[in-house]
């Protein structure tokens, strides 16, 4: 069993019951040396304080909420340990989930990052393991998706992710709700891109680590269950903004390049669009 020490980061903001229950399993996730340390993006602090009392975590606060890329970097910064986790606090481990997924790591030296399994609250697999998706794929699943659930690029994108969930091996990118990251590739790579405030920087960092020759693991025998959204839900239209934003950021710099002006302004008013009826929806 691999007992390396690792620095374990969660980025909070205003966290409830969740971010005590995210404490509480990562003791009997692994059997190694653990550094919790919570980054604080928040401005009620009490639940913070109070679980990083009771758990020996370290808490940073930078002071205004720097969104989820920043506050990981700054999370990392002062450590040492060879294995990094950045996670979201609403992630509840499973017992040897985190010493599964350092297990994984021996097998595979040239892994930049490895993500667990991740189960909704329900039982059901999250797709977290997943390709870069072509433009045509991507941009037909992220368009039609919520107006035409049944369209051939959301299918098409859905069979991909299924497939991939399968097996121990590399993928395009994992996802940012639980990953365990070398600190040499992370370092190589200049962190996360701290220009995305929220949503996509996890699919920056995959894409940049394969580009560099690290891999993306996926390894199915960790598992973690997150109840997804526990710290946005009484805001979801932000999200939902914030969410295509990024989205509209990434799809930009991918597809660079004069000759795509009107590629790229096409992106912009899909996502725009499905983001002013999304926003709608929610309220």
């Amino acid at each position: 069993m691999n007992t390396a020490a690792v620095r374990v980061v969660t980025v909070a903001f205003n966290p409830g019951r969740e971010l005590e229950s995210f404490a509480s399993s990562l003791r009997e996730a692994t059997a190694g040396e653990v550094t919790l340390v919570i980054v604080d993006n928040g401005s009620e602090h009490d639940v913070v304080d109070d679980v990083a009392r009771r758990f020996d975590a370290q808490v940073v606060r930078p002071g205004a909420n720097l969104g989820y890329g920043a506050a990981a970097n700054l999370g990392l910064r002062d450590g040492e340990e060879p294995w990094v986790v950045v996670s979201n606090p609403d992630i509840v481990w499973e017992p040897h989930a985190l010493d599964a997924l350092l297990d994984a790591a021996t097998r595979h030296p040239r892994a930049g990052s490895l993500g667990p399994r991740i189960l909704n609250t329900d039982g059901t697999v999250y797709p977290s393991a997943r390709a870069i998706p072509s433009l045509t794929q991507g941009a037909g699943h992220a368009l039609f998706v919520r107006l035409w659930p049944g369209n051939p690029w959301t299918r098409r994108y859905h069979q991909r992710q299924e497939q991939v969930q399968l097996s121990e091996h590399a993928v395009g990118w994992l996802s940012g709700a639980c990953l365990l990251l070398r600190r040499a590739a992370l370092d190589e790579v200049g962190g996360f891109d701290e220009t995305y405030f929220m949503f996509f920087e996890d699919v920056d960092l995959g894409e940049r680590l394969g580009r560099t020759g690290w891999h993306n693991v996926f390894v199915p025998t960790a598992r973690v269950v997150h109840d997804q959204g526990a710290s946005w839900r009484e805001r979801p239209a932000a999200m939902i903004r914030a969410h295509h934003r990024s989205a509209e950021q990434y799809l930009h710099r991918r597809y660079p390049g004069w000759y795509r002006l009107p590629l790229r302004a096409a992106i912009s008013v899909g996502l725009r669009g499905r983001a002013w009826l999304e926003t709608r929806g929610s309220r």
